[in-house]
Formats: structure tokens, C-alpha cells, sequence
């Protein structure tokens, strides 16, 4: 684990964060933080809102009601009358990545041209640079040789390899990672933590929604436990499993994971 000075300002903050559809509260009221080189594990039962956290944190969805800080400055504050305009969402989710459970993959597209897609047609970036680049995290993701695969030939853990190595593409502030071994076999699941654990120690920032209580221990600088749309418990990893106090962290800290 990194070591993140208390006194940095936080990178992305989140207050009151309220999401509802219709009748049905998703997240009631949740705050959240991190600073950088910070990383933080989300744990919960399914349907405790972990998910619709990080989508709020990116604004692939916005929240009903709440404020989001990002670098100090206000990106939204709702209700609000009109939607964040594209331009502010687009600037938003180049310094914030995203790794999903599903590894949304374009099909068409080969492993390079995947990881290479974000920095050309949003960044503008050079093709040779861009492609220069993903050769290069291509590499460092153990899938050089893949460059040019098609994401059907691709195995589930190469496929979220080829995520993480997008994300990372586009060189963002802080990358939040979606439940990301939640589709794959278990004989697939330790080389994408092998490779997260990985980019932890090298210092990325990082928020790893998860039901892998080892990764999680062995990672966070700082854990966060979810319930019923709700923050029930939170703290530094390692007072956090050695002490726990609300009932429902110390039945999911019981096993190595959970479903």
C-alpha cells in the first residue's frame, strides 16, 4: 500500500449523494472521498449501490440529489434544471477511468485499436502515438502478442487485461474499477489482481468496487462498506478488518470472498 498524505486535497469528493428512480432510492445519501495515490476498496452485499456509486463518481449517471467535486472544483451540484453539458462530462471521464464487470470491448475493433480508440478520437492525439503507447501497455498487461486480436478470441481475463490497459491509455487521475473479476472463471481472476495489485504498488489512484476480501486487504490504503444504498462503515484497511464494528463487516470480512 501506497502511504497518502492526509493534508493532500482530495482529488474527487462526492456529498450527500442521493440517486432514485422514481420511487426506488438507489444511494441515499452517500459521502465519499479520495485523495491521490489513495486506494480505496468498496465492499457490500449486491444491491447495496456500489455500482451506481461509480457511476455516479464518472457521471455516467447523475446523481438526484448531492454535490461532486473533482480537483476542488464543482463539476455538479443537484437537482439541477439541465443536465451536465457533454463537453463537462466528456473533460470529466478522460481524468477518470473506468473498468467494468462486462469489459465493454468493442467487437469490431482489435485489442490495439481498443486500447488506442479513447487517446486519438477524444485526445486527438497522433495515431503512431497513440499506437505507440498501447504496444506499450499492451506489454505491460502481458499482451503484446494479442496487439491484433479480436476480443471473441480473447479469453475473459485477457479481455479485462485489454480493459485496464484502455483505461490506463488515456493516463487518467484516478481509475474506478467495477466489481472487475466478478465475469471471469476462477482460474482467470488472480492474473487481473496480480496485474491491479500491481499498478496499486506503482501509485495509481484507485477505487475497486470488489468482492475479493484478500485483494482488498492486501491493497487498500482505505476501506469503504456499503449497505441498503448507504456507507455503514469505513476507515483504514487495517484498522478496519482487525476491529471492525458494525455486524454486517464482520460477516462479510468472514470469508476471503462473498457473493
Amino acid at each position: 500500500m501506497g502511504v497518502v498524505a492526509k493534508e493532500s486535497p482530495c482529488l474527487l469528493e462526492a456529498t450527500g449523494i442521493h440517486k432514485s428512480f422514481g420511487a426506488l432510492e438507489i444511494l441515499k445519501g452517500v459521502d465519499f472521498s479520495i485523495r491521490p495515490g489513495e486506494k480505496v476498496c468498496i465492499l457490500g452485499p449486491s444491491g447495496a449501490g456500489k455500482t451506481m456509486l461509480l457511476r455516479c463518481l464518472n457521471l455516467l449517471v447523475e446523481p438526484t440529489k448531492g454535490r461532486l467535486r473533482f480537483r476542488q472544483r464543482v463539476v455538479g451540484d443537484w437537482p439541477r434544471a439541465k443536465p451536465v453539458p457533454t463537453s463537462e462530462l466528456c473533460a470529466l471521464r478522460t481524468r477518470i477511468g473506468m473498468v467494468f464487470q462486462q469489459f465493454e470491448l468493442f467487437p469490431h475493433l482489435t485489442a490495439l485499436a481498443n486500447v488506442t480508440l479513447g487517446p486519438h478520437h477524444v485526445r486527438g492525439e497522433p495515431l503512431d502515438v497513440c499506437r505507440q503507447r498501447g504496444l506499450h501497455l499492451l506489454r505491460k498487461v502481458g499482451l503484446e502478442a494479442f496487439a491484433d486480436a479480436y476480443p471473441r478470441t480473447l479469453s475473459g481475463g485477457q479481455k479485462q487485461r485489454v480493459a485496464i490497459a484502455r483505461a490506463l491509455a488515456m493516463e487518467p487521475d484516478l481509475i474506478l474499477f467495477d466489481e472487475p473479476t466478478s465475469a471471469l472463471d476462477a482460474e482467470m481472476v488472480d492474473e487481473v489482481l496480480d496485474l491491479m495489485t500491481s499498478l496499486a504498488e506503482e501509485g495509481t489512484t484507485m477505487v475497486v468496487v470488489t468482492h475479493e476480501i484478500s485483494f482488498a486487504r492486501r491493497v487498500a490504503d482505505r476501506i469503504v462498506v456499503m449497505q441498503g444504498g448507504a456507507v455503514i462503515e469505513e476507515g483504514p484497511s487495517e484498522q478496519l478488518f482487525e476491529r471492525p464494528v458494525h455486524a454486517r463487516t464482520r460477516e462479510l470480512l468472514r470469508n476471503r470472498s462473498y457473493g
